[in-house]
This record gives structure tokens, sequence and C-alpha cells, in this order.
């Protein structure tokens, strides 16, 4: 049996030593790499060999990879790495690892071609300033072929541990039962279609309200899966935090079922939430968890994936065991974990770190993404950027002596800009090439400054940073999908300041390449229509399927009610304020129990709780605040149980708008006083001619169909089970319509 692995999987297994040290960082993007990477080959000579794949084994080992390229006049192999900041200040330790990268590849370019000796260089391109600088040896093909044999040594009890393993859980996956024995109603058809969809290689769209079990419904068909489609790991990627819990415990029901089955699952958390010295920077001399990070790693990962569910408190207790970062142990463990539950950045963000990992290993995907309809939002949002001119005045204040002509430098472009702009708010066709390249140049004088002083300045700067930082990137990506404007603002003095956004409108054409890198990719959601929405924003395939799953529940279980003799809209909120307390009041009254009231902001919940509490104080009513931590969600949502009887006032799309269970009399009804159309400002009246121009719904994409998914999935948090009863009621006379109304979920009865 042989054990295939990449040559830079195999060097980071074996040849990463020392301190965790991310002064070096932030890295270039998987993005500037490549094109860092095309710049370097195509200056060289006629002759030169790119991308040049090969192989060679060991025991039972098979290794293999790309070279960045290979210059048969010098007899030059090169190793080509993209960097930002001084190459002076880069830690030994990554200069080791690249020199153990080049090392293997020389050994198999010499065993393919038959050379007795050979010319390695490390070539480091500063994706900023565009400069090469070139590292240069020369080795015999016997002392490459020493260093290949050792570092396989040193992986082969691993590996063969690893194709254990894997026979191991193979087998145990082809025996493997549903966990409950029966599905429920519609959960068959979406296990069945999900199973079709990955064995034929396509893309899904699964539409299935709350209740079926959409989560177990998805994943157990991709795990009977993936030993036939030669799977290598399944990714469920999750909008929140009760997704992820959803699919551990997924995860803990097919553990409990078949406890012979030794499959590795991992939960990625974010790394505020992973870190346990939130007070001190990632490397050696200010962290002790970052000290020797990679020398106690082998322990560690070795105690870790002995634990099949791999949660975040499973994690921790293994890093803090053997002294390493929790959060680095984690991203390490993702390599050898057969299913990773993760938010949607850890895939779809510009530096995921799962698709880069997937990228480089080549490995076969399939991709589950919970609640979906949050993707177009959630890609939008990473694919975009925004620069604040008040953050770079607080820091011209008292700068660092090499950083004051930089940032002068920026503010005179930056005010440039919009000299001329007379409203508060414009979108410009182009995006200022002299104002960019002024703040690559500032990114890259902070940049080096963080590496001389990791410590030394505050955490304004480090904001400051990584905002620009993020606008510089986006910048490369701007095109016909984006809007580029400014909205400027009197600042201190009675001085004009600006900000500037990159606003991603269609995340189709980066979004479309991560799901189409995977073998499969399933969406699933009880809001997914219209389709060709979904379709248009995300860039699914052409031959994407699709299903509507037949709902487990009847239309006696829910009485919707569309209240048509109330205007929501924002000239008639005041006369609406009486009739929304008295409908509210009534409902109370005719049926008490616990409800769910969901209006359009902060100040109309206020306003109509201001009335409720005047007109009818005997309702008992909970409030959401502004800005609630979790641990405030929490006590908002304990005051619904089964002996409870009040009414919650929320605000729509926000924390209590879908991903909340409450099951049973723990809510009884919801009250949805409004559509959940965006704010009509300048700024979504710009998407909506843009979306206008390129797909001809402008309307629709912008403010329709995205409000009734907020819609949609608000009332679904009436109706968890089959036993359940109650009401939704929909306050607004466009419920009315047709378009509307063609839109709301087919189960429902209408009234």
């Amino acid at each position: 049996m042989i054990y295939r692995i990449a040559v830079r999987a195999l060097c980071e297994f074996t040849a990463k030593l020392g301190d965790l040290d991310l002064r070096f960082t932030p890295s270039p993007t998987a993005q500037e790499g490549m094109a860092g990477h095309r710049r370097v080959t195509a200056g060289r000579g006629a002759g030169y060999q790119s991308e040049v794949a090969l192989e060679g084994e060991y025991q039972a080992l098979r290794v293999r990879g790309r070279a960045d390229g290979y210059d048969p006049a010098r007899n030059r192999l090169e190793e080509i790495k993209t960097h930002r900041g001084d190459l002076e200040r880069q830690p030994a330790n990554h200069r080791h690892l690249h020199w153990a990268q080049a090392r293997v590849y020389g050994w198999l370019l010499c065993q393919r071609d038959g050379l007795a000796q050979l010319n390695l260089a490390l070539v480091y391109l500063d994706v900023d300033s565009d400069r090469q600088t070139l590292i240069e040896e020369c080795w015999q093909a016997a002392e490459l072929e020493a260093f290949f044999h050792q570092q396989c040594a040193l992986f082969l009890d691993w590996a063969r541990a690893e194709m254990l393993r894997a026979a191991e859980r193979d087998q145990a996956l082809r025996e493997l039962k549903f966990p409950h024995g029966d599905f429920r109603l519609g959960q068959r058809d979406l296990a069945e279609t999900v199973y079709k969809a990955v064995s034929t290689g396509r893309c899904l769209m699964a539409q299935a309200t709350t209740g079926i079990g959409k989560t177990l419904g998805t994943l157990f068909p991709l795990l009977k899966a993936l030993v036939p489609q030669q799977l290598d790991k399944i990714f469920f990627l999750t909008a929140k935090t009760p997704g992820r819990q959803l699919a551990l415990e997924a995860l803990r029901q097919v553990g409990d079922s078949a406890p012979n089955l030794p499959l590795r699952s991992l939960e990625l958390v974010a790394r505020d939430k992973a870190c346990e010295h939130l007070d001190k920077a990632c490397h050696g001399d200010s962290c002790p968890l970052a000290k020797g990070f990679y020398d106690r790693l082998p322990a560690a990962r070795a105690a870790a994936v002995n634990v099949r569910l791999q949660d975040q408190q499973a994690v921790r207790e293994v890093a803090l065991a053997h002294q390493v970062c929790p959060y680095y142990l984690s991203q390490e463990l993702a390599r050898w974990a057969d299913v990773v539950i993760g938010d949607y950045n850890y895939y779809f963000d510009l530096s995921a770190l799962l698709f880069g990992l997937a990228q480089a290993n080549q490995w076969r995907l399939a991709l589950l993404a919970d609640e979906a309809h949050n993707l177009v939002d959630r890609t939008r949002g990473m694919y975009s950027a925004s620069l604040d001119q008040y953050q770079l005045g607080a820091l011209r204040r008292d700068p660092p002596a090499a950083l004051k002509n930089p940032l002068q430098r920026l503010n005179r472009e930056w005010n440039a800009l919009y000299k001329d702009q007379l409203g508060p708010y414009q979108a410009y066709a182009h995006l200022p090439d002299k104002f960019v390249m002024a703040l690559l140049r500032c990114v890259s004088a902070i940049g080096d400054l963080f590496n001389e002083q990791p410590e030394g300045l505050d955490r304004a700067w480090l904001d400051f940073y990584f905002d620009a930082l993020q606008f510089t990137r986006v910048a490369e990506l701007y095109g016909e999908h984006y809007v580029f404007d400014i909205q400027q603002r009197e600042g201190a003095g009675r001085r004009r300041q600006a900000q500037l956004n990159l606003r991603n409108v269609v995340p189709a054409p980066l979004s479309g390449l991560r799901l189409a890198a995977a073998r499969s990719a399933v969406l699933f959601s009880a809001t997914l229509s219209p389709r060709r929405y979904f379709a248009d924003l995300l860039g699914l395939p052409a031959d994407c399927a699709w299903i509507d799953v037949q709902s487990p529940f009847s239309a006696e279980q829910l009485q919707v009610r569309i209240v048509d003799s109330i205007s929501t809209r924002f000239n008639h909120r005041k006369a609406s304020l009486a009739p929304i307390t008295d409908l509210i009041a009534e409902q109370f009254a005719r049926q008490p129990g616990n409800y769910l009231a969901f209006f359009s902001s902060f100040d109309y919940l206020q306003q109509v709780a201001e009335v409720l509490a005047e007109r009818h104080p005997q309702v008992p009513l909970w409030l959401q605040g502004r800005k609630m931590d979790e641990a405030q969600r929490r006590d908002f949502l304990a005051q619904f149980s089964d002996h409870s009887q009040g009414v919650g006032f929320a605000v729509l799309g926000g924390a209590f708008g879908e991903g909340i269970d409450l099951p049973g009399k723990r809510l009884i009804g919801a009250f949805i006083a409004t559509l959940g159309l965006a704010q009509l400002n300048p700024v979504n009246e710009q998407l909506k001619a843009r979306m206008g121009e390129i797909f001809g719904a402008g309307y629709d994409y912008t403010y329709l169909y995205p409000g009734l998914h907020k819609v949609v999935q608000a009332a679904g948090r009436v109706i968890r089970g089959q036993e359940d009863r109650g009401v939704v009621m929909l306050i607004d006379d466009r419920f009315s319509e047709g378009r509307v109304k063609a839109l709301l979920p087919q189960w429902w009865q209408v009234n």
C-alpha cells in the first residue's frame, strides 16, 4: 500500500522547528503569490521550465509536487517565495523550511534526469516593491538523496499509522448505518440527492425547511460517499456558531451509532476565541505557547489525532497539556481530519486556510454550506474593503520618523480624491492608481516598522495596517463587479474627511472558483428561492442541481395571516404603532404564550414597545438590546421557557431572526412588522443600479429577495417539530402582492 504526500506537506511535517513567529507577516495572499510566481518566471530565459512535475518513492511513500522553476542553462532549480517586508528579518526557521523543500525537489529532479549535481536557489519576491533576492547553493546528487531519505524516514511511521487508520475507517464507513434507523419525512430525499450530487461531481442547491434534520441529512450521505468517491476531506461551512454546534452534534450521533468508526472531525474557531494570551504577540519572545511551538508540535499532534471529535475544548486541553497554542494546533490538525467544521471564511476568504491547504495538497473535497442564504452577504464582505481618513488623521499626529513622509503622501493623495466632490456620497467609475501606489508604499513602511518593533506600536497602527492591506488586495480585484465610492463628512476643526469603500456587488467571480475547486458543493437552507438569485451572485455552475425538499410540517400546524390593513413603510411608522400594539395584545389575550415580534430597526422596535407598554401594560415584554454579547443573548432566550408568557421584541435579520431553536411552548407565534427591505440610501441605490446593469433585476436583487429571506427565516423559528403549533402574522400591505406571496414557502397556507 502506497501513501501519497505532496513535497510541501512532507517538509512542513518534518522540517519545521523552533518558535511560532508571526513577525514576518502577513504573508501575501494566494492570488498575490501566484501573480508573483508568474512575474518571476516570465522574466527568465526562453528555455526556462516552470511548474516542473516531479515525483519519487521511498519505501511506502510516494512524494510528488511541482517545482517552481528549472533553468537548464544554469542547471538551477528555483524555489520561489513571495513576501512582504525586510528579508533580513525573516525568522531562521522559515528559511530552513524553504531550503528543505528546495532540496527535496532537487533530489527528485536529479533522480529523474540523472544529474550528478544541481544548483538550488531560493528566490524571494517582495510583492510590494517587486524586488527579487536570489540565494544559491550547489549540491551533489548524493547529498540531496540522503536528505530526501532522511525526511521520508521521519514521516514514515506516521504514514503507516495513517494508512492503517484509513483502512479501518473506510471499512467502517462501508458498513455505516443511518444513526436513527429511519429517516424523517423529506430527509431521505435530501440524503439521496446529496449522494447523487457528489457521485456525479455536481453542485447542489437544497432548499429544506427546518425540522427535517438538514445537518445529518447532508453529512451522512457524504460520509457514505467518502470511500467510493475517494474524497480526502469534507468541509462543513457555517455562518454562525449554532451551525457548528449542530454539525458537531450530528457527528456525535454518528460516532455513538458506530463506536468502531475511527473518523476524525475538527472544529475550527476564530483566533480571538482560541487564543490563551490575547495581550501577547504571536512569537516566542512574547507568548509562552509560541516559544518552541514546532519543537513540541509533534507530541501534541500525536496526542490530538487520537481524539476523534476534536471540538474547541478537546483541542484546547491537548494544546495546554503540551504547552502549544490551541489556535495554531487546530490549523495543523486540519491536515489530518476527515471532516472539518468552520466558518465560511476558512474556505472563501481571500487568504482562507482550508482553501489554501486544499490547493497545495490537491485534496478531493466535498463542501457543505449550512444556512447558505447567508453566503451572498458574507462573501461580499470578504471581498470588500474600506478605509477611514479619521484613522489616518489620528496616526499622523505623532508618527514614527520612518512613517512621516509615507503618511503625508498618502493623506495628500486621499484629499485629492474628493476635493471636487460636492455631496456627501459619490460613486466613481475608476480606482485612482496614484492613491493605490501611495497606500502600497505606506503599507510596506508600516510592515517594516512592525518587523523592527512588533510590540512597539499600539493597536491603532495594527488596525489601520490590516485595513490598508485588505484595501490593496481588493484593489487588485477591482472591476465591473465592484463599486468604488467615497463618503465624506465634517471632521475636527470643520475639515472634511472621507471614507473610501471598495464594495463587492457580485462575489461570483471569486466564490464561483472556490465552489468549482471542490468535487461537489452542497448549499442548503430553508430559504434559497429564487434559485437564479443565488446562482447569479455566487457563481454556481450551469448544471447545478436543485431540490426543494418536501416539508415534514402541514399547513394545519402554522396559521399564516397577512395583515394588509397596516403599512410599515418609513413614512407610515407613526400611524402603525397603535394598530400593531393592539394586534399583538389581541393575539396574546386570545392565546397566551411566548411570541417574537420582529421589526426593521431598533428605533422602530423601541417605538412600538413604548406604545405597547402604555396601551397594554399587562403584556410582558423582553427587548433585544443593541450590541448584545453572547451572555446577554443567552439571557434573552432563557426568558422563553415552557412556563413563561410574553413577547420578545427583536430586529429582523439580527441574532434572533435565525439559528435559534425554541421548540414546543417556548415559542408559539411571531409578528413580523417589516418586509426586511434594506434601507433606502445612496449606497443601496448604487448597488441596485449596478445589479440592474448586470442582471436586469436591480430592485429584486438588492431589496426584495434579501428582505423576504429574512422574513421566512424569522417565521421559521415558530414550528420546529412535528408536535409544534403556532401562528405567524405578516404585517404590511405589501405582503399581499403576488410576487411577494410567491416567495413564501409552498407549504404555508396564507390567509
